[in-house]
């Protein structure tokens, strides 16, 4: 897994359409369900991953615009290097935006909360997180967050088809972290 960044989210709790009890909220690296805490691309602050080299940008950024992150909580995300292109049912590298400055910083105290599927499409942002968006927690086993158990688990899922047609991809797995604000 190689580390993609950092995101504060306002975090949707379990919508009742979803259909399933095992999910209580929503975690996922999308912004879908759970939103971003702005509209951040504007800024220009983020990373070639589309998200932030560390949790002070994001501060930095919350304290000039005056964007409240209270109600926010921190991820930590690491992605596969590879992304799974479903139409041909290949493993691919994909890299950072190049223009772009990426240089994450790594901190020790996470705590790993499962497994995302999102696509990518346009190759830039996290789009969907079928999970959630396409309501597949509903036939697939996932935790109280609406995240996955395992890499694993993710990896055999994508390959068996079980994302296919719910949107377009290619797809690529994160492992989702949450952390406490510095």
């Amino acid at each position: 897994m190689i580390p993609v960044g950092y995101m504060a989210k306002r975090v949707s709790s379990y919508p009742k359409w979803l259909n399933t009890a095992r999910v209580v909220d929503i975690y996922s690296v999308s912004d879908c369900m759970s939103d971003a805490f702005a509209d951040y691309i504007g800024f220009w602050k983020h990373n070639g991953y589309w998200f932030f080299d560390s949790p002070e940008i994001i501060q930095r950024l919350a304290d000039e615009h005056s964007i409240d992150l209270a109600a926010t909580r921190l991820f930590y995300y690491e992605a596969h290097e590879l992304e799974f292109d479903d139409d041909q049912s290949l493993w691919k590298p994909f890299l950072p935006e190049p223009t772009m400055e990426t240089q994450v910083i790594e901190l020790r105290e996470k705590h790993l909360v499962g497994y995302d599927v999102v696509t990518f499409s346009a190759g830039t942002t996290a789009e969907c997180s079928p999970l959630s968006c396409n309501h597949l927690a509903t036939e697939l086993d996932t935790n109280q967050h609406c995240l996955l158990f395992s890499f694993k688990r993710a990896k055999e899922l994508l390959e068996q088809g079980k994302f296919t047609n719910s949107e377009p991809g290619p797809f690529r797995i994160f492992a989702v972290h949450t952390l406490d604000w510095p």
